[in-house]
């Protein structure tokens, strides 16, 4: 059975609310690329920093134990 993946918002690769490094996590990707995308979302009209917090109310913290628990 194929285990899924789950969004959370990182404990350990975090700047602000660690929504960049749970997104990096996710997508297995680094996370100074996703904090690039979010600036020049910023940059390009604002939306940036509206996804940035709307990800932060919603996206659930990382349980602790620094790995996500996989149903």
């Amino acid at each position: 059975m194929a285990q899924t993946r789950k969004l959370y918002r990182s404990q350990t690769n975090r700047k602000l609310a660690g929504v960049c490094g749970g997104l990096a996590e996710y997508f297995n990707t680094d996370a100074t690329l996703i904090r690039v995308l979010f600036v020049v979302l910023t940059l390009l009209g604002g939306s940036g920093i509206v996804i940035y917090l709307v990800m932060w109310i919603l996206v659930s913290e990382e349980p602790s134990g620094g790995q996500p628990i996989h149903d």
